[in-house]
């Protein structure tokens, strides 16, 4: 795709323990390039406890990277990211839940672990590119002299969305194997080269929250901060400012949520707001969860220059991850944002949570939702 002259090239293989980096790494290995595995340490078991099988970043991932670097054939190591995991991803998930948002960390571990701290000790080590096992695609467009992010080929597991923070200089130096194959393909040429992964179940939960309680975790690992913002109890109010009851936190909570209030309100009642200014959480029906408007800042743009969206352009964009595109337009409304106009009304617009912008399978851009 983006390979020419691939003789003596070095890529830096970034393994998780995962079937997908595995095939990666196996055909990058095929098409002539001189790679090398590696697995980031990320995780202090004393900060976050023993990861469970269905996260990342566990021994047991790291021991599965290794043997299967060993079957293929290439040299494998360990780089310890923990410090920069801690502070780029771990803290900033804490601290945005504690400001009421509800962040995406598996972005913030692409931005700052994958694409920063790999990226630059691929640079330091002389390597010519990272490798992963994302489902996402790269091409260079000639007339408009970029590269552009596409969506995999294979829609159920396209990771472009946690893929939009990119620069062009690291689109430039990045490739992702996989983003013309189906994971069914991916499974079949595990198990004929006999990797020890080949049937592992895909990591679906954040690898830091062993046990998927977020206001848990966050309580227990920001306890020595003397941080409580966030953590205290406060009212539940409607968007008169009627006072509805009491809630454990506004960490607890996220827009749409209607599960695990703790009480019963005689009617359903969502979150629709939440203030940690005035620790309060506002409930309402869920017509009151609908919004044709999106405001975003720290963007990105990939397929087009800020210019570019001066005016209005057509696109089409999702608000989390799950979640098919809708038609909508963007312009630029201040220097480092965007405002998207749905449609159609989308439901639970959440603060922190990125918005990403399509044009077709194209990436356009995306930024963090304000």
């Amino acid at each position: 795709m983006l390979d020419s002259g691939i003789d003596n090239k070095k890529a830096l293989i970034a393994m998780s323990g995962g079937v997908d980096s595995s095939v990666a790494a196996l055909f990058m290995k095929g098409r002539g390039y001189d790679c090398t595995g590696v697995t980031m340490r990320l995780i202090d078991n004393e900060d976050v406890g023993e990861c469970e099988s269905r996260t990342c970043c566990s021994l047991e991932d790291a021991e599965d990277a290794r043997r299967v670097a060993a079957e293929i054939g290439i040299p494998f190591y360990i780089f310890d990211f923990a410090d920069d995991f801690r502070a780029q991803v771990i803290d900033r998930f804490c601290r945005a839940y504690l400001a009421g948002e509800t962040p995406n960390p598996c972005i913030d571990c692409n931005r700052y672990i994958k694409y920063d701290r790999l990226y630059r000790r691929m640079e330091q080590l002389g390597f010519d590119c990272v490798v992963t096992g994302h489902y996402a695609r790269i091409i260079p467009d000639k007339d408009s002299g970029r590269y552009l992010l596409l969506a995999a080929e294979d829609k159920t597991k396209d990771q472009s969305y946690v893929l939009y923070m990119l620069t062009q200089e690291q689109l430039a130096r990045t490739r992702f194997p996989l983003g013309d194959m189906k994971k069914t393909e991916i499974r079949r040429i595990a198990e004929a080269h006999g990797f020890v992964n080949a049937h592992k179940k895909d990591s679906q939960d954040i690898c830091f929250v062993r046990d998927g309680d977020y206001a848990g975790f966050i309580a227990r690992y920001m306890l020595d901060s003397g941080a409580m913002a966030g953590m205290e109890r406060g009212n539940f109010i409607d968007a008169d400012g009627n006072v509805l009851g009491e809630h454990e936190g506004i960490i607890h909570y996220t827009i749409g949520q209607r599960k695990g209030l703790g009480t019963a309100f005689g009617k359903p009642r969502y979150v629709t707001e939440i203030r940690p200014r005035t620790n309060e959480v506002v409930l309402g029906a869920n017509e009151d969860l609908f919004t044709d408007t999106v405001v975003m800042k720290d963007v990105n743009l990939i397929s087009v220059g800020a210019g570019d969206l001066d005016r209005p352009v057509r696109v089409a964009a999702k608000i989390r991850y799950n979640q098919s595109a809708s038609p909508a337009s963007a312009v630029r409304t201040d220097e480092d944002e965007i405002t998207i106009t749905f449609d159609e009304p989308q439901r639970a617009v959440t603060r922190g949570q990125a918005a990403v912008m399509y044009d077709g399978d194209t990436v356009v851009g995306g930024g963090v939702i304000l």
